[in-house]
């Protein structure tokens, strides 16, 4: 049972890890020993971020595009050319749109929905020979998608296609997690509910005391309560757990 929660040694991407949950899971890796490459659309940002990081620990920064099919090949490929495996992918680039039932546009759901849910369908399958190769004895690789409670529950907000693509998310995991397994890989997703981030910033600005009056252990989650979900799913603790959504909301959608 010794270093049963250990990420010491892995080689860890994740996306969106400039900010939000991507940072707070990349934080959490690179402060236990793994080696971890972060990517992010605005490339200064994710250097800015690889930099502070790298300060704890072994951390990268990639410029990553991922709405498209293309960009998601680019990123795989650039992992592909700086490391011989992959043993954790962590999907959590993302895109969120609020408008009015009446407004709400399509072009909303044509953004929303190739990154959300393309993006880590596409991402995954070119990252799959990588993570082929970071499957060790009794210590299978990683995908973890990043859905959300919104995906769960209906969202009181009107995001209408965020919520959509998290529902879709949180069921490509489980068909993922189906098709992969004869290779040795787990895919899992993490719901989140109410945590820092600018995704989340304008509604806790406006709702956060009936969020956490509405939340049954009365509190916003912490980095610590990300990070510690993603070390657990990346661990031998781990290990043989595969096509769940682990709701990390406090209780929220129960």
């Amino acid at each position: 049972m010794k270093d049963l929660f250990s990420v010491q040694g892995k080689t860890v991407l994740v996306t969106g890890g400039s900010r939000g949950i991507g940072e707070m899971i990349a934080t959490g890796f690179v402060e236990n020993g793994a080696r971890v490459y972060i990517a992010s659309r605005k490339a200064a940002e994710c250097e800015r971020v690889a930099a502070e990081l790298s300060q704890k620990g072994s951390c990268f920064a990639i410029a990553a595009d991922l709405s498209t099919e293309a960009g998601c090949r680019a990123l795989a490929d650039a992992v592909a050319s700086r490391e011989s495996a992959l043993h954790v992918l962590v999907n959590n680039a993302g895109a969120n749109w609020g408008a009015p039932y009446e407004e709400y546009p399509d072009s909303a759901w044509d953004k929303v929905l190739a990154l959300n849910v393309k993006s880590v369908f596409h991402l995954t399958r070119f990252c799959t020979p990588l993570l082929e190769k970071g499957v060790r004895d009794g210590d299978p690789a990683r995908v973890i998608n990043i859905g959300s409670i919104d995906g769960i529950q209906a969202p009181a907000l009107e995001t209408y296609a965020y919520s959509a693509s998290k529902a879709a998310v949180h069921h490509m995991t489980r068909v993922l997690a189906t098709r992969l397994a004869p290779r040795k890989i787990t895919v899992n997703a993490v719901a989140p509910g109410p945590f820092q981030s600018k995704m989340m910033a304008a509604t806790l600005e406006q709702f956060e005391e009936a969020i956490v009056q509405g939340c049954p252990l009365k509190r916003i989650g912490e980095p610590e309560d990300m990070a510690g979900i993603a070390i657990y799913l990346a661990s031998r603790a781990g290990a043989y757990v595969t096509g769940t959504v682990i709701p990390v909301d406090g209780g929220i959608s129960i």
